[in-house]
């Protein structure tokens, strides 16, 4: 591994994870040093192995991989970041950049865009999509508006994290044990949610999110 550029892998799917190792392992400037499944096991990976670059999930189990990657930032500024997620870059990559990700790239992609992503992340380049990267260029040069096709766009990343796990069933109980913060804090933001998707209702933000939840994993 001298020689060798280390990558963390941080994903809850095993499979996954095998595959990158695997597809990773059949270069010879790339190494895997190491695998995680949650932020808790990926903060404890990191202080011992000292990757030169993260790959990392969006969803992960207790902490999503936003607020990962925003523990790493302040505690590993000089460690790269690139997520490697099923969700929509539309929706993520933003979100991810400025939390503190080198890059986004989908999936199902496939293993020679990951490579080239990998590859441009650690060179110190940015990496998305030209059709995100177009986006992208234009919001920060203050010519174009950030894409409010969908109102979760509105939510900030706290908020979106707790609209998305009232849509899997969670209480405000179970979700505030979940993140570590209090009850009043989950309930703040839920009314916060409620409002900026202009909805009337507890009962309404639960159907919204989950019929977005049951899109985002069509069976």
């Amino acid at each position: 591994m001298a020689s060798k550029s280390k990558i963390l892998i941080v994903d809850d799917h095993p499979m996954i994870r095998e595959g990158l190792a695997q597809l990773i392992a059949k270069e010879k400037d790339l190494g895997v040093c190491g695998e995680a499944e949650d932020a808790h096991q990926a903060l404890e990976a990191i202080s011992k192995l000292k990757p030169d670059l993260i790959l990392v999930d969006i969803t992960l189990p207790n902490k999503s991989g936003l607020e990962l990657i925003k523990d790493i930032e302040v505690l590993y500024p000089k460690i790269k970041l690139l997520v490697i997620s099923m969700h929509d870059e539309s929706l993520y990559a933003e979100r991810a950049l400025r939390a503190g990700a080198r890059g986004y790239i989908m999936k199902q992609e496939g293993g020679k865009k990951i490579m080239e992503a990998i590859r441009h992340v650690l060179g110190g380049e940015i990496y998305v999509s030209p059709k995100m990267s177009s986006k992208l260029l234009q919001i920060f040069s203050g010519k174009g508006k950030r894409n409010q096709d969908s109102p979760l766009e509105k939510l900030t990343d706290r908020e979106f994290e707790i609209f998305q796990l009232i849509g899997q069933g969670l209480s405000t109980q179970e979700i505030a044990q979940k993140l570590h913060l209090s009850v009043k804090t989950i309930e703040v933001h839920r009314n916060n949610a409620k409002q900026k998707l202009e909805l009337k209702s507890a009962a309404e933000l639960l159907r919204y999110s989950v019929r977005w939840i049951e899109a985002q994993n069509p069976s």
